[in-house]
């Protein structure tokens, strides 16, 4: 079970850290990742880490502006978005799946879904 919190109203130019709680004993062994999605648009893919964050994946839509991160003591995987801007007002979702060393930028390689946290950026 994925749970995501730190969602919520903030104001253009504001930061926000997305924390996505994982339940079970074998957190360490997954992918994870970061999407959104808007009303009436698609998924989109943020970010996403392997077990050990060895290895990450960014949109390059983002341009430097999110940071993708996991405390596996933890069983938590993080998202810091900076700058925000009125155009990231979406539903966040995080995403994981054994970790099979792949690549993992794409919603279609995760397996389980959390339900998501409301992100609202007002300008």
């Amino acid at each position: 079970q994925l749970v995501e919190s730190g969602g919520g109203l903030v104001q253009a130019g504001d930061s926000l850290r997305l924390s996505c709680l994982a339940s079970g004993r074998t957190f360490s062994r997954y992918a994870m990742g970061w999407f959104r999605q808007a009303p009436g648009k698609e998924r989109e893919f943020l970010a996403a880490l392997t077990w050990n964050g060895g290895s990450t994946w960014y949109a390059n839509s983002l341009k430097g502006r999110f940071t993708i991160s996991r405390d596996n003591a933890k069983n938590t995987v993080y998202l810091q978005m900076n700058f925000l801007k009125p155009e990231d007002t979406a539903v966040y979702l995080c995403a994981a799946v054994m970790d099979s060393g792949g690549s993992y930028y794409y919603a279609e390689a995760f397996e389980f879904w959390g339900q998501g946290t409301q992100v609202t950026v007002s300008s």
